[in-house]
């Protein structure tokens, strides 16, 4: 059975490992690769000699050189890679952005901070993302 692949793209290493930790509670076989920013993550997509075909991408909106909107829209427009799986990772005062981001194709979000001293439960966290998309999305795809 194939590992499916992650990509996460977000510049605060904070989240990066909150990110992590959530993924490893889904007993489940996958490889995570990272990018500071959309510009990093494009050159993954389009190496020429092994470009990364992730089964999800988890996006963060806010970051530098190229932020989460800007990769969309190139994303969109990129014939090989219009079809990926995107779930934006936002702070919920970001209406704008997450409006833009749904116009552009987005699966879903999930709301930040993505801290572990938040107990509450909410169904767009990042704990309930990975137990009830994230799973269901990597085990189809894996398959």
């Amino acid at each position: 059975m194939r590992k499916p692949n992650i990509l996460l793209i977000d510049d605060d290493e904070l989240d990066t490992i909150s990110v992590e930790r959530s993924l490893k509670k889904l007993e489940i076989e996958y490889i995570l690769h990272t990018a500071y920013n959309g510009l990093e993550a494009l050159k993954l997509l389009r190496n020429e000699n092994n470009p990364l075909v992730p089964d999800v991408i988890l996006l963060d909106i806010n970051m530098p050189k190229m932020n989460g909107i800007e990769f969309l829209k190139i994303l969109r427009t990129d014939k090989s890679l219009k079809d990926l799986k995107v779930f934006i990772m936002t702070t919920s005062s970001e209406s704008n952005d997450r409006t833009t981001a749904e116009g552009l194709g987005i699966s879903g979000y999930i709301i930040k901070p993505l801290n572990y001293t938040d107990n509450t439960k909410r169904p767009d966290s990042m704990d309930a993302f990975v137990q009830f998309h994230l799973r269901k999305i990597l085990l189809n795809e894996s398959s």
